[in-house]
């Protein structure tokens, strides 16, 4: 009966419509073709599967990148740093224990444009990169790619950045299980155009804060009115920036980054270990301005550190916005305290 009552409407809707005066239309215009210039022969649409690159037809191939100075657009200025970001490949790292391990790694790649240049091949970062793919990485080897494509591409100056979560199997607070724990790494090389080399590790270590306010807070109203109150904790991320002065591997900054904050987020987790969690934060109860002084009193002085930038972020459960805090070591030429809101917003977990 619905039905047919809905289909009666539409009936009725569709004959009042009918009855609706209509509105002049004006006649559709129709565009004439543009003639074709005399000679013209309009391109074949398909794909010759048959056809053959040869060395001549390959010198034919227009090449603006790099054609001459005329072709610029806009100011005659120098570029600091043009390439390519985010392209990915499987590469070899090099473990403290001799191992390698196979990561997906995210490369960026970039060099210096003189001002009477138009542009660069930026294929040629790739190509180049891939002759070194079945190697072993470490920061040497960063700085020998970075010497083989800056020479490729005839630059002054060139810089490389690989990207990658680094697992390590991490063992539970009491109860032995094991679990692994990915960390965010990125291993630099920067080239002056004197040759010089500078390398680097950027190195993200997530670990639980609990705020010291708010746990004397809590033992205050425990111990004056007996009534239950929980101290509040949140996730929190610090970002280790090192300029190296000799080897140190993935796991040393690691550990070191622990022995300071001691209160790492877990991974595996059973009910003893839970409760040891939260012994353990009540033990190291820290604001994020104790969590950068913790950190630099680890790598300051370290033979291996030319230089660091401590980078924290608490991400409060209280309030609605984050506690940030920025300390470098204050080498002249090195890390600045700079707070760009970019690095805070890859600091989100």
């Amino acid at each position: 009966m619905d039905f047919d009552l809905r289909y009666m409407n539409l009936e009725q809707d569709s004959a009042a419509t009918a009855a609706k005066p209509r509105r002049a239309v004006a006649p559709m215009q129709v565009i004439p073709a543009i003639p074709a210039a005399p000679g013209y022969r309009e391109p074949e649409r398909f794909y010759d599967r048959d056809f053959v690159v040869t060395e001549g037809y390959k010198a034919s191939l227009p090449d603006l990148q790099n054609g001459p100075s005329s072709l610029i657009r806009g100011s005659r200025v120098a570029i600091q740093q043009v390439g390519i970001h985010n392209f990915r490949l499987p590469l070899r790292y090099a473990t403290r224990n001799g191992e390698s391990l196979l990561l997906e790694t995210a490369v960026t790649g970039s060099v210096s444009l003189e001002a009477h240049k138009k542009g660069i091949n930026m294929s040629r970062i790739m190509r180049t990169f891939y002759e070194f793919k079945d190697d072993v990485f470490d920061l040497e080897r960063l700085a020998t790619v970075l010497h083989a494509y800056r020479r490729e591409l005839e630059s002054l100056e060139a810089n490389l950045v690989l990207r990658f979560n680094y697992p390590m199997l991490n063992e539970s607070l009491r109860s032995g299980m094991l679990g692994y724990q990915y960390y965010q790494v990125a291993l630099e090389a920067r080239m002056d155009r004197a040759g010089a080399v500078r390398t680097f590790v950027h190195f993200d270590f997530v670990y639980s804060s609990t705020c010291p306010c708010s746990y004397e807070l809590s033992q205050h109203a425990i111990a004056t009115r007996n009534v239950a109150a929980v101290p509040h904790s949140q996730r929190s991320v610090a970002r280790v920036s090192i300029e190296t002065a000799g080897d140190l591997a993935i796991e040393e900054l690691r550990d070191l980054c622990l022995a300071a904050l001691q209160t790492e987020t877990q991974v595996m987790v059973k009910r003893e270990d839970e409760q040891a969690f939260a012994e353990l934060n009540a033990a190291n109860l820290k604001f994020v301005e104790d969590a950068v002084r913790l950190l630099y009193e680890q790598l300051d002085g370290h033979p291996a550190i030319a230089d660091f930038k401590i980078v924290a972020s608490h991400q409060e459960s209280l309030h609605s916005h984050d506690a940030v805090s920025v300390l470098v070591r204050g080498v002249e030429g090195g890390f600045q305290p700079d707070l760009d809101p970019n690095t805070f917003a890859t600091l989100l977990k």
